[in-house]
């Protein structure tokens, strides 16, 4: 199994995720701005969509966005979902969340935006994240047990900091908490962002 990242990219969620669920996979860095992955391939021959992530499956299928990859995670280990009748739907509503109105919300930052469409998405995404602080009601997002709804939002956490927007406490006190696990510690450790643990 592989799966294609960018170094602290949304495919981060995906390394947290598989690294929780023990699934071993192989992991291969693409450069967007060259196109090419770490070992000279063409990425686009890879993913034609032109981005991160994508999950090769030892079948050889290939599973690409992130909502999908998490869901696929999910389904090989149980435990990173919520429980109960509607925890599937749960978790797709999480992730659908953070991948709509948050990862979205940050485009501004990555693709030159002005000052004012900066300061904009800054103040839309920390509305976002205000919602889900203020809908956590346990030590995750969806409960007391992590999902890999909890691995997509904290990566969207390390952007905030890093564009240094306003985190709410409670997302911060569960910043703490992610930062805390061995498993994220591994795999910012493997994309050489030890910093961010500090």
């Amino acid at each position: 199994m592989k799966l294609y990242y960018v170094t602290g990219a949304c495919s981060l969620a995906d390394r947290i995720a598989l690294a929780e669920a023990g699934i071993a996979c192989d992991f291969i860095r693409v450069d967007l701005h060259t196109r090419t992955t770490q070992d000279g391939a063409s990425f686009d021959a890879v993913n034609a969509k032109g981005y991160v992530p994508v999950l090769v499956l030892d079948s050889g299928e290939m599973i690409t966005e992130n909502i999908a990859i998490l869901s696929w995670i999910a389904e090989q280990s149980p435990g990173l979902r919520p429980e109960g009748p509607l925890g599937w739907f749960r978790l797709l509503e999480a992730t659908a969340y953070i991948s709509t109105e948050i990862h979205g919300g940050f485009k501004p930052f990555f693709h030159s935006g002005s000052p004012d469409e900066k300061a904009r998405a800054a103040a839309e995404v920390s509305k976002r994240l205000g919602y889900l602080a203020e809908s956590m009601t346990s030590d995750f997002l969806l409960g007391p047990n992590l999902s890999v709804a909890d691995a997509y939002l904290f990566v969207m956490l390390t952007w905030a900091r890093r564009n240094e927007l306003q985190i709410p406490p409670r997302l911060e006190a569960f910043y703490q908490r992610m930062i805390s696990r061995e498993t994220v510690r591994t795999a910012l450790a493997q994309e050489g962002l030890e910093a961010l643990a500090a």
